[in-house]
C-alpha cells in the first residue's frame, strides 16, 4: 500500500499486491479499492500483480476541493500506473471506473495497455439528449443531487440496499453484510466529490476515446442493470470499440462483480490469459 502525490495536489492512495502480469482495478461511485476485494484476491491467487486506487475525494485519498472530472480521474490513474513503472498491464473499471478505465487507456495507455475490460460501465454516456435517446433524464441525475445533499448516508443505504444488488427483486437473497460495506465505503469518501462526481460519470461523453481503444476490450453487463441499464452502455459501448466482445449476462445487477464474483472471476481469466 502507498500513496502519490499529484501535480494539484490530490494524494492518492493505492494498493499494489503480489508480482507478474499486472491488473489494474478502477472502482464506480462513490466507492474505493475495497469494492475488489473478490477480484484482488482471486488475481493474485493466480500469480498475477494486483493493483487498486481511491479515486480522488473517494476511499482515503484525499478530500480535495477540486478535479472532480472523468479527465481528471484518468489524469490520475495515468499518475499511478506511471509511479509504478507498469506495463503490459490489464485494466479492468466498473461503472464509473469503466469510464475512467476506457479514458486512461484512450489517452495514455498506448505502449503500457494489454487488455481492458469494462464491466457494467457508464459509458458512451449516460444522459438523455437527442442524440442518446436511451438515457436517463437528467432529472434522474438532478435526483441523485438532491437526495445526497439532503442525507447522503440514507441515499447510500437505499442504492445498496435496493438497485445497486438487485435486492429490491423479488426473491433477491439480500446480504446486510454487503450493503452495510457498501455503505462503509461510501462514508469514508468526500460529499463534494461524491456530488460533483454525479455530473462527471453521467454527463461525460465518453465516445471519441471509445473510437481510440486498439487493444482487445472484453465488455460485461447484466441485463438486469438497474443502475446503468444495458441499452444505453454496454451494448453501445461494443459497437464502437473497435476489438470489443459483449457478454450479456442474464438476470444480473449492477453489482454482480459482488454478487456473482466466481462467474465474472471466471471469465475474466478467460479473457486475459485467451
Amino acid at each position: 500500500m502507498g500513496t502519490i502525490t499529484t501535480k494539484d495536489g490530490a494524494e492518492i492512495y493505492y494498493k499494489d499486491w503480489g508480482e507478474g502480469q499486472p491488473i489494474v482495478f478502477h472502482h464506480g461511485w462513490p466507492l474505493s479499492a475495497d469494492d475488489w476485494d473478490a477480484q484482488m484476491l482471486y488475481f493474485i491467487g493466480k500469480g498475477f500483480r494486483v493493483i487498486a486506487h481511491d479515486r480522488r475525494g473517494h476511499g482515503r485519498s484525499s478530500q480535495i476541493a477540486n478535479g472532480h472530472t472523468m479527465e481528471q480521474y484518468a489524469l490520475d490513474a495515468a499518475a499511478v500506473t506511471e509511479h509504478l513503472g507498469l506495463s503490459n498491464a490489464v485494466h479492468i473499471g466498473h461503472s464509473t471506473g469503466g469510464g475512467e478505465a476506457a479514458s486512461y487507456v484512450a489517452r495514455y495507455g498506448k505502449g503500457r495497455v494489454a487488455k481492458l475490460i469494462m464491466v457494467a460501465a457508464v459509458p458512451p454516456i449516460m444522459v438523455k439528449s437527442d442524440s442518446n435517446p436511451e438515457g436517463a433524464p437528467i432529472e434522474v441525475f438532478d435526483d441523485f443531487r438532491k437526495q445526497l445533499a439532503a442525507n447522503r448516508s440514507q441515499f447510500y443505504s437505499d442504492v445498496a440496499g435496493g438497485p445497486f444488488y438487485g435486492f429490491n427483486r423479488e426473491g433477491a437473497d439480500v446480504s446486510q453484510a454487503v450493503i452495510e460495506n457498501w455503505w462503509r465505503q461510501g462514508m469514508m469518501g468526500s460529499a463534494l466529490a461524491h456530488y460533483e462526481g454525479i455530473k462527471a460519470f453521467s454527463e461525460t461523453d465518453f465516445t471519441e476515446d471509445l473510437k481510440k481503444i486498439d487493444v482487445p476490450t472484453l465488455v460485461m453487463q447484466g441485463d438486469d442493470d438497474q443502475v446503468v441499464p444495458i441499452n444505453a452502455s454496454g451494448m453501445q459501448s461494443s459497437k464502437i470499440i473497435k476489438n470489443a466482445t459483449l457478454k450479456v449476462y442474464k438476470g444480473y445487477p449492477h453489482g454482480m462483480l459482488t454478487t456473482h464474483a466466481d462467474a465474472l472471476n471466471a471469465d475474466m481469466l478467460d479473457f486475459i490469459q485467451s
